[in-house]
């Protein structure tokens, strides 16, 4: 119980001291800081494992960011750094985000009527029920138009069928959602993919483009610029100190509950933590999280074959992945969570703990970090305890110390973070030691 203990208050603090302001790469060639998996204190020796579930997953990019600088960036097979891939309905969120600003510039209100937009008659359903629906239920799967018809991607008028009252019933149906390319380009008079450049692209150095595909409209990029969006979300709407997205209220909206029906989705993007979600294709509400081994702030963009953006604002994380799986299904929930779950393993938190005090009145430890000798001075004479332990509770050195100094090799010790308790009758220390 001791063990755990420690392990809490080290883990939390160790968390704390990681919060920072965030990085951003400039907004024009290749340049990107990177951050150690070690110099974070995470667990190296797990990386493979994730590394290996990608790639028997058909992935073909994997990047996570931390403070905004990259820690893990893999690509899989013949895939590279500038190859472009598309989001599915990731790209989704990108749509909900181009929405926010037409409606900070005053081009629309996601309260107006779809009608005033595309004109009455874009659906056959009655004529008072079609201006039932407005922006707000196209961003919230609450159009309440059909999406048991044969083809619910398609946005010609006959597919779009009454089913129930617009805000009644939720259920994930592209051709609504499609629309909304529409629906802003008759709002601010030009393209979605031009709007995008002027007011998104541009200003964060996003490259990418949304391409026409049967009824879909799907967002293709390089891995990088999904990495530049979901920075763009973790820092709320800001490029580093440019605003992007102003109206604050729309952004929380996002990603936030849009309605009861289904809690974990906001304005098309997923979140984490709520009490149920809904999955596309069932009218059942799932008790429970979504991502149960994710943070309980995480908020994703989910596509088909697995294509994932997840933003984590507790832990100033970010990570994607680009690829293949054709089992992952429409939305990629499992998938999602399995990567969480070898996160958490890498991210040493199988025991998540509480805070732990570096300061102390009696005892040295350098170098740290450290490679090869670990030295413990001891700055007053009395007899203490020294135990040394790994973020899984393995107490991996003892020894009773009175006084002096102490030398311990670790060399062959695995990379990582470490946690030193020192006790005597008169306190207990913890400090933590980066093994590298």
């Amino acid at each position: 119980m001791k063990k755990i203990c420690i392990l809490i208050l080290f883990v939390a603090t160790l968390q704390t001291s990681k919060a920072q302001s965030l990085y951003f790469p400039p907004t024009t060639g290749n340049t990107w800081d990177t951050l150690s998996a070690t110099s974070l204190g995470w667990c190296t020796n797990q990386v493979d494992t994730l590394y290996d579930y990608l790639s028997t997953n058909n992935t073909k990019a994997f990047i996570l960011l931390q403070d905004g600088k990259i820690v893990f960036e893999k690509y899989f097979g013949n895939f590279t750094v500038d190859s472009i891939w598309y989001w599915a309905s990731a790209g989704k969120s990108l749509t909900s985000f181009v929405v926010g600003i037409a409606q900070q510039e005053a081009a629309l209100s996601i309260n107006d009527t779809t009608s005033s937009y595309l004109g009455t008659g874009w659906t056959v359903a009655p004529l008072q029920k079609e201006l039932g629906i407005t922006i707000r239920h196209q961003l919230t799967m609450s159009s309440g138009l059909d999406d048991g018809v044969p083809d619910n991607a398609c946005t010609i008028d006959t597919c779009l069928q009454y089913l129930a009252d617009a805000g009644t019933r939720w259920a994930y149906h592209n051709a609504p959602y499609t629309l909304l390319d529409s629906v802003i380009a008759s709002a601010t008079g030009v393209s979605l993919n031009n709007y995008l450049l002027q007011k998104i692209k541009v200003p964060t150095g996003m490259t990418g483009i949304y391409v026409k595909n049967d009824f879909n409209n799907v967002f293709y990029s390089k891995p990088r610029s999904m990495a530049r969006y979901g920075l763009l979300m973790l820092n709320k709407g800001k490029w580093d100190n440019t605003p992007i997205m102003t109206d604050t209220n729309y952004f929380q909206s996002m990603i936030s509950s849009s309605q009861s029906l289904n809690p974990s989705y906001g304005y098309l993007w997923w979140l984490n933590g709520k009490s149920a979600y809904m999955v596309p294709g069932l009218q059942i509400q799932i008790p429970g999280s979504l991502s149960p081994a994710a943070p309980a702030d995480m908020y994703a963009a989910l596509g088909k074959n697995g294509q994932m953006l997840n933003i984590v604002p507790s832990k100033n994380l970010v990570w994607l992945r680009m690829g293949d799986a054709p089992n992952a299904g429409i939305v990629p929930f499992l998938m999602n969570d399995t990567i969480w779950q070898h996160l958490n393993k890498i991210m040493c938190t199988p025991n998540t703990l509480e805070a732990f005090n570096e300061k102390t009145s009696f005892v040295n430890v350098y170098p740290n970090p450290s490679s090869d000798d670990l030295h413990i001075s001891l700055r007053d004479d009395r007899m203490v305890d020294i135990d040394i332990v790994d973020l899984y509770g393995n107490n991996l050195y003892s020894i009773k110390q009175h006084s002096g100094h102490l030398q311990i090799h670790i060399d062959h010790w695995p990379k990582g973070v470490y946690a030193i308790r020192v006790s005597s009758k008169m306190g207990q220390q913890v400090l933590k030691v980066v093994i590298e």
